[in-house]
């Protein structure tokens, strides 16, 4: 008890010019009770003093035997380093120069039912701290890291999780040093396991986010009714020395791609879920055939995988599936082969009907010259082929599907009432990076031939086909060319629908996680683009058909996303200046 009051004087003067705020563990006297404590110091200052609640009496443990609980609590002072410091088992809640709001628990306070870091959380803490002595066990690590994984997630918190190693004694136990942190239930760093020497890990935990997770979970915000009436303590920190700010932590490029570890399954459960929420609608309204326009491209591909499984969970014939090539003016004979191979392959009635005679002739109805390639002599086309797939599910009784995804949806990259317009929306929600991934899920499990197929679809460049193709047959109108690479659109969409982020911030996110591959001007270009298009394209969205959501981010105009078609955008550009 006194060596460790003497290793407390000795870091408040160590603190005594920093303003870092450190937290550190030590047993205190309190009356009659002796209760295992972290002390947080800052400046030379105890700050504050959080007592253990949970004392683990079972197995190995025999803390009970030394220590009491907060819950035992009678006084309302204890004294440290010849300081007369507030204790208590209400919740306290220690604040930051700049806003931060954080909150400790000790080892076995997060394995109980109800930890203390519930009540912390609810209370406004944005980071818990756990100070451990666990040891270690066969799986345990397993175990304590899908504990933390979930206590972060439910409590929408940081969780900063540092544990006893190499010195402590090995009598009868071992400790291995386990050492995370967690930010909603994602691990952002690690510590090294049975080292031998001192380590320290660090990371950035976006507070920002954490928050923006809160408010728009309504579930978390009702829970925090619970704490009315609890006695809640606040601890305001010393200010901290500022410092210009530096993204350190890495940012994926592709927040919407599983990661490789789980990547097949993930794949498989989108897709299943596509095929599913098509089952429901067939069966539902007692329709057993589908009509699909095929492209040879990425989207309409997806869409025809989609059929295929719910065909084949309905044990329906595919020959119900009434695929439709319509080669225009700017088809290559690379997307009609790919499509005509990829139906063949897949066994579904396949039709081929050229939408030139017709084109052609409504050009001349309206007075438009063919030579012109203007947005007229483009949704002609889109519409065209939408009047002969509505038209096709009218005689064979079938339902237009949709293969429009989230990526065309977010940048309004669809003719409204042409491709924009189907009767169910298999690719609603997914988003235009991760569709090749899905594809290339589905080829694993294809024959040879279709495997070739459809790794050549992913390969092609991605295109609606519109312009006539170039003097070698390939083709003119490249999408990405023309709104921007994918990569970067799905990377704004998903910070500014999942996290409601600010342009400046998506900036900086993506100036992080696509260093070295797009310049900062070139992000700067793409993002005003993309959010002059989101607004703008807001009416597209406000008709869209049905469609499942597989995703954490859907822009249907009757679940996740509610906007006026004639919302504004200046703020937003505004941002980016």
């Amino acid at each position: 008890m006194q060596a460790s009051e003497t290793a407390i004087f000795q870091l408040l003067d160590f603190t005594r010019k920093l303003r870092v705020i450190s937290i550190v563990g030590l047993p205190l006297a309190v009356g009659d009770l002796l209760l295992n404590c972290a002390v947080v110091i800052q400046a030379g200052q105890v700050m504050g003093v959080v007592p253990k609640t949970y004392l683990p009496n079972y197995s190995e443990f025999y803390e009970k035997r030394w220590f009491s609980s907060a819950q035992d609590l009678r006084a309302a002072e204890v004294r440290v380093a010849g300081n007369k410091i507030p204790i208590s088992s209400d919740p306290l809640i220690f604040c930051t120069s700049d806003g931060v709001k954080f909150g400790i628990e000790i080892c076995e306070d997060v394995w109980a039912p109800t930890p203390p870091s519930n009540h912390l959380a609810l209370a406004g803490a944005d980071i818990i701290f756990n100070l451990s002595a666990s040891n270690e066990l066969i799986g345990k690590r397993h175990y304590l890291m899908s504990l933390l994984k979930q206590q972060s997630a439910r409590t929408i918190t940081g969780y900063v999780y540092a544990s006893a190693g190499f010195g402590e004694s090995t009598q009868d136990l071992v400790y291995g040093g386990h050492a995370f942190i967690y930010e909603n239930g994602s691990l952002l760093a690690e510590g090294q396991r049975f080292a031998m020497e001192d380590q320290l890990i660090t990371t950035q935990i976006d507070v920002e986010r954490l928050r923006g997770d809160r408010r728009a979970n309504t579930t978390y915000t009702n829970a925090q009714r619970s704490m009315i009436g609890t006695n809640i303590r606040l601890v305001d920190m010393h200010s901290a020395c500022q410092r210009d700010f530096v993204l350190e932590r890495e940012v994926d490029p592709q927040p919407f791609i599983p990661k490789d570890s789980n990547m097949q399954a993930s794949c498989q459960e989108i897709i299943d879920i596509q095929s599913m929420g098509l089952v429901k609608r067939l069966v539902h309204t007692s329709c057993k055939r589908v009509i699909i326009g095929i492209s040879g491209g990425l989207d309409s591909t997806l869409a025809l995988l989609v059929c295929v499984r719910a065909f084949d969970k309905l044990q329906l014939p595919r020959k119900g599936i009434i695929g439709v090539t319509m080669p225009g003016f700017g088809t290559t004979d690379r997307t009609h082969n790919n499509a005509v191979d990829l139906m063949n392959s897949l066994g579904v009635t396949s039709y081929e009907i050229s939408i030139a005679k017709s084109v052609m002739q409504h050009f001349e109805d309206i007075g438009h010259d063919p030579n012109i390639h203007d947005i007229t002599y483009e949704n002609s086309q889109a519409r065209e082929r939408t009047q002969i797939l509505m038209d096709l599910s009218n005689k064979f009784g079938g339902m237009v599907i949709g293969t429009g995804d989230l990526s065309e949806l977010a940048l309004g990259w669809a003719t409204y009432n042409g491709d924009h317009m189907s009767m169910y929306g298999v690719n609603a929600s997914v988003p235009k990076t991760l569709i090749k991934h899905l594809v290339f899920t589905i080829a694993d499990e294809l024959d040879e031939a279709s495997a070739k197929t459809l790794h050549d679809i992913v390969d092609t460049p991605i295109s609606p086909e519109l312009i006539p193709a170039n003097e070698n047959g390939e083709i003119e109108q490249k999408t990405e060319d023309l709104v921007g690479p994918y990569e970067l659109h799905d990377f704004f969409l998903y910070y500014f629908l999942r996290h409601g982020f600010r342009p400046k911030k998506i900036r900086i996110l993506a100036n992080k996680a696509f260093e070295g591959k797009f310049t900062d001007e070139v992000i700067l270009h793409w993002l005003k683009i993309f959010c002059r298009r989101f607004f703008a394209q807001q009416f597209k969205r406000s008709c869209l058909p049905d469609g499942p959501k597989v995703g954490s981010c859907s822009l249907s105009p009757r679940g996740d996303w509610r906007m006026p078609s004639d919302a504004a955008n200046a703020l937003w550009l505004q941002d980016l200046e």
